[in-house]
């Protein structure tokens, strides 16, 4: 599938697209790229219109000097949408995409049909000590050293060897690789970084969504997770299904971080299992704002 670009109030984005019919639009993770979605998009493409973008920063998309917060990313995929005359999707975002896609859905719960939340950031505090160390100031300084472009060939060179000698490497940590090797180039690096410490800090994840989901409740929902994830718990994919109602929860047995990668027909089946047996949402923003709480001041 030929990558294509579009120029978006200045910054170019990359995306790849294929198939007719309803729209899938997948948002990948933090340091990811369309090509995550690499092992299920030709199969999805046989009966949907398939969008996957790059995010800015991300991927072959510019590295943007403007916000890299979800309400930033959720604007450019509205953006997307409108530009490619897509009135609606159902929304898959995996890690990092996962609360991308929750806000695009609070943002513009009028663009999304279906939400499917696949091993998702910003359901609970819990978070890898390596993420919680990359948010503490000056780490980036040290990536120019643990990321070096020459570090990155000869990771390179040694899995040749090693795919020659009958060693294959695993769908998660191909994806665990081309995440790290993304970081060689400083840009990146840099829109990495800015991104991370939206959504990341040395506690854990600074940004819950599980207070809010009651809005977009109307919307149906899909939560996938790999039970051995071994980034954000699967205790996440539990606590989102209890606040969501008339959610489905799909756990992967022996599955990871990945589950579009480690089992790709197993994903494929659950994901058009589902868009087949429930109706697309047709909600306003109205709708949304209607089911917002208000706090009660304190007397």
């Amino acid at each position: 599938m030929t990558p294509h670009e579009i120029d978006l109030d200045g910054d170019r984005v990359a995306y790849q697209t294929a198939g007719a019919g309803p729209v899938l639009l997948l948002v990948h993770g933090m340091a990811g790229s369309f090509v995550t979605w690499r092992h299920v998009l030709p199969t999805l493409a046989q009966r949907f219109t398939v969008l996957a973008p790059d995010l800015l920063g991300h991927g072959q998309s510019d590295r943007s000097r403007g916000a890299y917060s979800l309400d930033a990313h959720a604007n450019m995929l509205c953006d997307l949408l409108d530009a490619l005359g897509h009135e609606r999707a159902t929304v898959v975002g995996q890690s990092f995409g996962g609360g991308v896609a929750m806000q695009l859905a609070y943002q513009f719960p009028e663009r999304c049909e279906r939400l499917v939340l696949v091993n998702s950031g910003g359901l609970g505090r819990e978070v890898h000590l390596i993420l919680r160390l990359l948010a503490l100031p000056g780490a980036e300084s040290m990536f120019p050293l643990v990321c070096a472009p020459r570090l990155r060939d000869a990771g390179d060179l040694v899995a040749t060897w090693l795919g020659r000698a009958g060693v294959r490497s695993t769908p998660a940590s191909q994806e665990i690789w081309r995440s790290y090797a993304s970081l060689a180039d400083a840009a990146t690096r840099r829109a990495f970084f800015r991104g991370l410490r939206e959504v990341i800090d040395f506690s854990g994840q600074a940004v819950s969504a599980l207070g809010r989901v009651c809005r977009i409740s109307q919307l149906p929902t899909l939560i996938v997770w790999g039970a051995q994830d071994p980034f954000i718990p699967v205790s996440h994919a539990v606590a989102a299904h209890k606040a969501i109602p008339g959610s489905r929860l799909e756990i992967f047995d022996g599955v990871g971080h990945y589950p579009h990668c480690e089992a790709p027909e197993r994903f494929v089946e659950v994901l058009v299992d589902f868009i087949a047996s429930t109706e697309p949402a047709r909600l306003s923003a109205r709708s949304v704002e209607r089911r917002i709480t208000p706090r009660r001041s304190p007397d």
